[in-house]
């Protein structure tokens, strides 16, 4: 008994509290040298120090309780850090969004790119290619992601010239539930043969009808995009234009059409469904 340190002193050399160590004791994350059956008192090797400083650090991160497992478990100290600079990683892109939305807020209150001019543009039947899925708003970006790489891939391999930029079609109940069939597609000079449209996604050749659209080019960060939204259906609606369908995003590449594989370097395009 006179080698282990009571639940008290282990507190005061950790700065964890009890509570926290009897968690940790109830999830197997740390475990006492001994527990007494009678008390339930608890007591620890003094050799567990360093050990319940590292989990004090760890949770301070955020990291979960089962990666924070994974670190004690680790068989070596590749992997332990491997799994650390995963998890800093993703803190470092929470960091990022967090700074996006402050400075969005701010531009917000200061009213800065309020005023986004709205234009109207007609466009002809356009035959695509196109990848159909069911999506809710937290898969959006990957869906996004992995459709037009895939859609990319295609156009070179089938031999097929786009005759405009990306799109993708997001209709109402997106907005409204949280989730629907979203389309994205590349215009594409012809038909190609069912074999050129081996893929592991739901690919398919289609001819989208005429429309008319009003249209608002949002140039900034895409934690802003709503600005646009907001724009292009505000002016929609004051002049009773607004058409069934869904809204249409096209993404323009910031390089022109040489710079069409960097997906993520693009302008947008919000094009309203308006009646004719």
């Amino acid at each position: 008994m006179s080698e282990l340190l009571t639940i008290g002193d282990f507190s005061r050399m950790t700065f964890l509290t009890v509570k926290a160590l009897r968690h940790y004791h109830d999830v197997g994350l740390l475990e006492p040298a001994r527990t007494d059956r009678s008390s339930g008192y608890r007591y620890y090797r003094p050799e567990q120090v360093a050990e319940a400083r590292l989990i004090r650090r760890l949770r301070d991160l955020d990291l979960p309780v089962e990666e924070v497992r994974a670190v004690l478990s680790a068989p070596d100290e590749a992997t332990r850090n491997a799994v650390i600079a995963e998890h800093l990683e993703r803190m470092s892109r929470q960091l990022e969004q967090v700074q996006e939305t402050v400075d969005s807020l701010r531009r917000l209150l200061t009213g800065e790119g309020a005023d986004l001019p709205v234009t109207e543009r007609d466009e002809p039947a356009t035959m695509v290619l196109a990848i159909r899925g069911l999506v809710d708003g937290d898969a959006a970006v990957t869906w996004w992601l992995e459709s037009f790489t895939e859609l990319h891939r295609l156009l070179r391999t089938a031999e097929l010239t786009r005759t405009g930029p990306d799109g993708a079609d997001f209709p109402t109940e997106f907005f409204t539930e949280g989730a629907a069939e979203l389309v994205a597609f590349v215009p594409v000079d012809r038909v190609p043969s069912f074999g050129q449209l081996s893929s592991p996604l739901a690919v398919e050749a289609v001819l989208r009808p005429a429309a008319r659209y009003a249209v608002a080019l949002h140039e900034g960060p895409m934690v802003d995009l709503d600005g646009a939204y907001s724009a292009v259906g505000r002016s929609v609606v004051q002049r009773a234009m607004s058409s069934d369908g869904p809204v249409v995003e096209r993404y323009l590449p910031l390089g022109g059409s040489d710079a069409v594989e960097d997906l993520l370097a693009h302008h947008t395009e919000v094009c309203w469904p308006v009646s004719a």
